[in-house]
């Protein structure tokens, strides 16, 4: 089954290779009556070939006129008409071959710099084998819905994302993080559609339909930013009425100077069909690939004209320069409680709670192998904590103001914590038995980031947060920010943005619902995908698939690689094109040689911008995050 989008490369592809295969079968034939002295013959068959190539021009120029476009095709045009009226049949057909060949390069140029995109879109599963009673039964992934178990085969795609159910799973991870290394997922721990099992078969059960996962999400981007259209694209059409007026003022002042019309006719086909039309659209695919296969998916084309401007940047603090989840700082516990009970016990009962403390407990149990006993009987108290009996012993864990509540001996003495820190209390049988300090610590790589933006040339860094501002200023002064904002409410954070906005250009980076609408305000709005909310992702021009915030640097890298190669190949195509022009019009350059030379131009750029698939120098990876996980869009760690 095809995709739309790679449905539709193969109809151009196809129309693509029939336009050209109609002038190269008349030169054929045409060069064969030459050499057997049917020279009338040779001329009506060239022509021929010219014929169809003109009128898919025609049809193109007109669209293009209609949308008010003056493209670069119209010299193309022109030069195969001058050609078949001056009676230089042969020149015309070899323009009409080398026109229609260079769209079929530049077509193909495209399907190889797409090719990481493509194989995202390749991955999609069909379907699934899903437990019904005791029975597998093979499904349809329109059909599967949250709360299915699934059997997952090894080297299976997974189509879905869920959370691993049963014993751990080994999973290839690169198509969504880039990672070549397997990574384990254990039971309980969320898993992303798209990614496959390297390991055993395992059982998953969902959280989302494969409609509304993590993977069918990333194929909407894809496709979005696929046939989406560059600010340098669309500069480079500007520049096509200037140089369509110079190609007609030189060719025309050369026919009135020399009476000369194959003079003309010469100046017409080297000026065709340009590398503006050709060199800017294959290096802006290709920095797009490069860009997804470092887990960074661009919505469209134009952010990598406007990323090498940016000269302010705007940090969101939780999920962004933060980990975003909750460590354990340090574990107090009440004279005659063991560390081991305490944390048996609180995490026992937290495993009926979805709760990201609750989820770091469970987590530090498992990861110390402590056994954990279900909970019975469990209230959960919203924004407070939660009760229930472990063992028939009755636990209570949460704030500590709610949990001392709850017990008749006296809390643990008081002392101060750690800015940011977050306090869960523990009473066990109505006696408080200890208490787990969490913090939430800064990325690893959040300092490296910030130094090589500045190095990169952004002039102004601020974190923008909700957080407290005794918080915020400690983080802000750790990663040496200029300037921080606390406490701030979605409309402060957009009201930050445009103030910024009007002054330099500016990108948002940030993971949470509350960050949307910045992002949206933004230049550039970045959503740090691997664990950011879907409104976030939606909002966001540039989405990041893997948990470092190191790739934001990557971006920045490849949009100036990719717009100066896009430029490079511009200015000298445009300067070898006014160069055979010159020589054209004094008569060094006969029509049939000038359509070979602007050829050999047009090729030349061609895979000059093929280099955007490559090089640029990336920046090494400044650390590894605790957490390198592709995208969970469902969750909002602010």
């Amino acid at each position: 089954m095809v995709t739309p989008a790679t449905g539709s490369w193969m109809t151009s592809h196809g129309r693509a290779v029939a336009l050209a295969a109609v002038p190269a079968t008349a030169l054929v034939l045409g060069l064969a009556a030459m050499a057997t002295s049917r020279g009338d013959m040779a001329v009506w068959i060239f022509a021929a070939g010219v014929v169809p190539v003109l009128i898919a021009l025609f049809v193109s120029i007109v669209g293009s006129l209609a949308r008010g476009d003056f493209g670069l095709d119209i010299i193309a045009a022109l030069s195969m008409s001058g050609a078949l009226i001056a009676n230089e049949a042969l020149a015309g057909v070899v323009v009409a071959l080398m026109y229609s060949g260079g769209q079929l390069l530049e077509d193909y140029a495209q399907g190889r710099a797409q090719h990481e995109m493509t194989t995202l879109l390749g991955r999609v599963a069909r379907t699934a084998q899903v437990y019904r009673g005791i029975e597998l039964v093979e499904t349809p992934i329109e059909r599967l819905h949250p709360g299915d178990r699934l059997l997952i085969r090894a080297s299976e795609i997974i189509p879905a994302d869920g959370q691993v159910h049963g014993g751990a799973a080994l999973l290839d991870e690169s198509s969504m993080t880039g990672e070549p290394i397997p990574v384990q997922r254990n039971a309980g721990e969320a898993v992303s559609s798209g990614v496959a099992n390297a390991g055993a078969p395992f059982d998953l059960v969902l959280s989302n339909t494969a409609a509304n996962s993590t993977y069918a999400a990333v194929v909407r981007l894809v496709d979005s930013a696929r046939f989406s259209k560059a600010p340098v694209a669309r500069l480079a059409d500007r520049y096509a009425l200037g140089f369509l007026a110079l190609t007609v003022a030189v060719a025309g002042g050369a026919w009135f100077l020399t009476g000369d019309a194959a003079r003309a006719v010469a100046v017409l086909v080297v000026a065709t069909p340009c590398p503006l039309i050709l060199a800017v659209p294959v290096a802006i695919v290709a920095g797009m690939s490069r860009a997804a296969k470092r887990g960074l998916l661009f919505k469209s084309a134009r952010i990598l004209e406007i990323l090498p401007q940016i000269r302010t940047v705007f940090f969101d603090k939780t999920g962004t320069v933060t980990d975003g989840y909750p460590k354990i700082a340090s574990i107090e516990t009440a004279p005659g409680v063991a560390e081991v009970n305490l944390i048996a016990a609180a995490a026992s009962l937290a495993q009926s709670s979805q709760h990201t403390i609750s989820q770091a407990l469970v987590a530090e149990a498992r990861r110390r192998s402590i056994a954990l006993t279900p909970p019975m009987a469990v209230e959960d108290i919203p924004g407070d904590g939660v009760k229930g009996l472990i063992a028939k012993i009755l636990v209570v864990i949460g704030r500590p103001d709610f949990v001392t509540a709850s017990v008749a001996l006296a809390p643990l003495p008081v002392r101060e914590m750690p800015a940011g820190s977050t306090v869960l209390a523990v009473a066990i049988n109505g006696v408080l038995a200890g208490r787990f300090i969490f913090i939430d610590t800064v990325r690893d790589d959040a300092a490296a980031t910030i130094a090589a933006l500045r190095a990169g040339g952004v002039s102004n860094v601020t974190l923008i947060t909700g957080d407290q501002a005794m918080v915020a200023r400690d983080i802000g002064k750790r990663l040496g920010v200029d300037d921080v904002v606390a406490q701030a409410t979605p409309q402060q954070k957009i009201d930050a943005v445009t103030k910024a906005k009007a002054k330099a250009p500016t990108m948002m980076v940030g993971d949470g619902i509350n960050d949307a609408p910045a992002l949206a305000a933004a230049d550039i709005g970045v959503a740090m995908g691997a664990r950011g909310a879907a409104a976030a992702a939606e909002a966001a021009d540039i989405v990041v698939l893997v948990d470092r915030i190191s790739r934001i640097n990557d971006a920045m890298e490849i949009a100036r690689h990719t717009r100066d190669i896009a430029l490079q190949s511009v200015t000298f195509g445009l300067g070898l094109s006014s160069a055979g022009m010159i020589l054209a019009a004094l008569g060094y350059l006969p029509p049939l040689a000038g359509a070979l030379a602007q050829e050999a131009i047009d090729v030349a750029v061609i895979l000059n911008a093929l280099r955007a698939l490559g090089g640029g120098a990336i920046p090494p990876e400044t650390s590894k995050t605790s957490s390198d996980k592709p995208c969970r869009p469902d969750q909002d760690p602010n």
